[in-house]
């Protein structure tokens, strides 16, 4: 049953979440690499920008290590995990996970042109040099230039909907 709400009605943050969480997408895991060590955070807001020059984008909380990281590195990866990596979208999701040197230091990964961690196993990745970031909202939007990827076409990818994990057949 849909739920609405006139537009001359105010609407909470729990009720403006409840309609983004309508919205199916994938889960990714944001990597980046600087001189002192790596750093990753899940993420869902994830989107492409252009084909020619290919860009994506990522939102990722103001204010926070991953957007600081991600602004002074200048590069980033956007890994979008398979059904089998739910566990790696909670872990880097976890405020208790290790950080600094051994923020990877359990996780099999390699680097490719920017030197940010590519995830075994991912459904697909892609390799970006940071090409602008503006601020909106509580958000830092990234957008990063794609240096290079790498896709299974085999996998299936780990969705989220309504606050759920899902997988690719079921929604």
């Amino acid at each position: 049953m849909l739920t609405e709400i006139a537009a001359s009605q105010a609407f909470n943050s729990r009720e403006f979440r409840s309609a983004l969480g309508a919205f199916a997408t994938c889960v990714t895991v944001v990597t980046t690499q600087g001189p002192e060590h790596s750093y990753g955070l899940t993420t869902n807001a994830f989107s492409s920008v252009s084909l020619d020059p290919p860009l994506v984008l990522v939102c990722v909380n103001s204010g926070t290590r991953g957007s600081e990281s991600i602004e002074q590195n200048r590069v980033f990866a956007v890994n979008i995990l398979s059904v089998e990596q739910e566990p790696l979208s909670r872990y880097f999701a976890s405020k208790e996970r290790p950080r600094g040197k051994d923020a990877f230091s359990e996780i099999t990964h390699r680097t490719e042109v920017t030197g940010s961690p590519i995830l075994e196993g991912v459904t697909a990745y892609l390799d970006c040099r940071l090409a602008a970031s503006h601020l909106a909202g509580d958000h830092v939007i990234f957008i990063g230039e794609v240096m290079a990827l790498g896709v299974d076409l085999d996998s299936k990818p780990l969705v989220f909907h309504q606050g759920q994990y899902r997988y690719f057949g079921e929604i």
